[in-house]
């Protein structure tokens, strides 16, 4: 019989200073991401003032967006190299800037500088370190502490765009972007909640045979044999070179993984058909004869009811029987949202149009809520921060050309029709690639008998069922050998 050896882990603590990162992420979230949905209440503002159209009024929003995606592997990078303290402080100062500057333009050109460069660089460094601590502190209730977390964007919303609505009217847009900077200022704030804590991810929990461990820790000598220097050696140059080259390129060693490839294409789709309904819900709305104050709270219930998705498919999906289904209940929500999208030109009332905030802001919350974490279930938490750093950056891309593009369907066709059945089909997309993935997977390991009898499934790190760190050991009792 083998001898066996206990490998013991750093596990998170599940609680305790980890409810003050989740409340630090909750105010980014807020600060960040509702207030970017909130400048589509400055749109009609924008575009009477500078007397400019739809597509190049929309490519204020759309440079806020990508600035904060295409930027989201630096946050990442800076909250790995320093540390996500820094990173959050750093950015909240420059999006508060961005904001403060953005009350004294005097052009487009102006706006897309402030409010789309500086602001949504500062939002990058914020968002992404933020999001990734919640997920170093917390395991088994980690959907749970996401949901939350993400929720921040849904209250936001909710009470951002009355108030909103309201300084406009008050003190003109200008205003309404000076307090805006002010009170984005609070992300410092939030950065100096982000405590730092190293948790030990290269060894498993549990019960290893001899043999098993040995051949563990011969892997990981090799691999840190080509990626370090030999100790009492002099640190050369070329020696830390390659130190930090092949430290670089473990970081994103997850690309090699088929599951974050499929994610990753699938996330270009989504993010160009979830922006759409944002920016060109309060327009629509005062097109087709809801007032200012309708309009607004229109965005106000998509918030309200996004913090209910948030948290009840956070919870729902930590519960032992849906918790290896999070994949699809992610594709689920997206599809959702596709459909919804597919629906608004026909819904053309105010008592209409709450029916479809409802439905879209709930299935909106859920996949904000179940995309770090089904990214966390991919990768592993070793490699969240620097995989939520490229879906991010994914989403770069399609939030920069959607708005313009479905701006100038509207200006082309004098209706919102197209722009609106393009966002929902794109969605509807993403879900159908997502699912046929799913299904050749599963034939593929039905064929090939599915997993090997000689591997250990705890060392399987690319399939998306369940946990696929230390995780899914630590929730099992060590079987005596």
């Amino acid at each position: 019989m083998a001898q066996t050896n206990k490998v013991l882990v750093a596990a998170p603590p599940d609680g305790g200073w980890g409810w003050m990162i989740v409340a630090g992420c909750f105010i980014v979230t807020i600060c960040t991401r509702a207030v970017t949905r909130c400048i589509s209440i400055f749109f009609v503002e924008f575009q009477m003032h500078f007397a400019q159209d739809y597509s190049k009024t929309a490519w204020i929003h759309s440079l806020v967006d990508c600035t904060t995606m295409l930027c989201a592997p630096l946050g990442s990078f800076i909250g790995n190299r320093l540390s996500c303290r820094f990173a959050v402080i750093l950015g909240g100062f420059m999006a508060s800037t961005g904001l403060i500057l953005s009350s004294f333009a005097t052009s487009l050109e102006n706006l897309y500088l402030s409010l789309g460069v500086l602001t949504g660089i500062g939002f990058a460094l914020c968002y992404t370190p933020a999001i990734a601590m919640v997920g170093k502190y917390f395991c088994k209730r980690k959907s749970l502490a996401y949901g939350v977390a993400m929720s921040g964007s849904g209250i936001g919303t909710f009470i951002l765009a009355p108030v909103v609505q309201h300084l406009i009217e008050l003190y003109s847009w200008r205003g309404a972007l000076l307090l805006l900077g002010g009170f984005v200022a609070n992300l410092c704030v939030c950065g100096a909640l982000m405590r730092p804590i190293t948790l030990k991810e290269e060894q498993l929990s549990g019960v290893l045979s001899v043999d098993e461990e040995n051949t563990y820790n011969k892997q990981q000598n090799n691999l840190n044999s080509k990626s370090a220097c030999k100790p009492g050696q002099p640190i050369r140059t070329d020696c830390l070179n390659r130190c930090v080259f092949f430290q670089s390129l473990q970081e994103y060693s997850f690309f090699l993984m088929p599951d974050f490839m499929v994610l990753a294409v699938s996330i270009l789709f989504l993010a160009y058909g979830c922006s759409v309904p944002f920016v060109y819900l309060v327009p629509y709305a005062l097109n087709v004869g809801v007032s200012h104050q309708n309009s607004a709270f229109l965005m106000s219930i998509l918030g309200v009811i996004g913090i209910v998705g948030n948290i009840t498919f956070g919870w729902l999906t930590d519960r032992r029987c849906l918790k290896k289904y999070r994949y699809f209940c992610f594709l689920v929500a997206v599809g959702m949202d596709g459909l919804c999208c597919l629906l608004i030109p026909t819904l053309q009332s105010f008592p209409l149009l709450v029916p479809f905030s409802v439905l879209y802001g709930y299935f909106d919350g859920a996949y904000v809520a179940l995309l770090p974490v089904v990214t966390s279930d991919i990768v592993g938490t070793q490699y969240l921060s620097s995989a939520l750093g490229v879906v991010f950056f994914l989403h770069a891309i399609p939030y920069l050309i959607s708005p313009p593009i479905a701006g100038w369907l509207v200006d082309r066709t004098g209706t919102y029709t197209a722009a609106f059945m393009l966002s929902g089909f794109s969605m509807i997309f993403s879900s159908v690639l997502l699912v046929c993935a799913a299904l050749i997977k599963k034939c593929f390991r039905t064929r090939s008998g599915s997993y090997s009898t000689n591997s250990d499934p705890k060392l399987q790190i690319w399939t998306n069922t369940g946990e696929t760190d230390y995780c899914v050991a630590a929730d099992q009792e060590p079987k005596p050998v």
